[in-house]
């Protein structure tokens, strides 16, 4: 099947152009992305925000997904085998799971800004960290990533870097996952 595109909110993905990305696969999104964005699947687990989306109507006409669905407004329960994962990790597994042969992983950063902060295009906004806080603890999301790579060995898993990409030694280790540049993603996509 085609590629998929997840998209994280780390702000290496700002400036790439998330319109374009639609004529060349799926596209899976996190979190408050819905409020710039629709993909074609968002993935939110934190209870505030999943019944926040819920109940401005948007997993009625849009495919959405989060642990514990509102009754009658239309979201979809998280599969069990990844109900404790973090939201960004279950769209990679949701990309996965629906056989994409390619899963892009763009906004994946892992670790803080160049300033050592919060890292999320969406800080300082209803539900996400202030602007300049601590940064979120990843280790997490690194595992939950190697487990899905795991689950997933057919698929391969392009997790592409900007200047805030965390580097993960784990990683390199993966045969599945590799890492791109912005650059290097950018012609790969539109050289098809």
């Amino acid at each position: 099947m085609a590629q998929a595109f997840v998209l994280g909110n780390g702000i290496s993905r700002q400036g790439i152009d998330l319109q374009q990305l639609r004529t060349h696969g799926t596209i899976y999104g996190c979190n408050a992305l819905y409020r710039d964005f629709e993909p074609d699947v968002l993935v939110a687990t934190d209870r505030a925000i999943a019944e926040h989306i819920q109940h401005s109507g948007y997993s009625m006409t849009r495919s959405f997904y989060t642990r514990t669905p509102l009754e009658g407004l239309g979201a979809k329960r998280i599969p069990e085998l990844w109900w404790k994962f973090s939201s960004g990790q279950v769209a990679v597994a949701l990309a996965a799971q629906a056989e994409h042969s390619t899963v892009w992983m763009l906004g994946f950063d892992l670790g803080p800004d160049t300033t050592n902060k919060f890292n999320n295009v969406y800080a300082g906004t209803e539900f996400y960290k202030s602007v300049g806080s601590v940064p979120t603890y990843t280790r997490n999301w690194v595992q939950q990533t190697l487990e899905i790579c795991g689950q997933f060995t057919k698929t391969q898993f392009k997790r592409v870097a900007g200047a805030t990409t965390a580097e993960i030694p784990e990683f390199q280790r993966v045969s599945n996952l590799s890492t791109v540049t912005l650059q290097q993603f950018l012609q790969q996509v539109n050289n098809g």
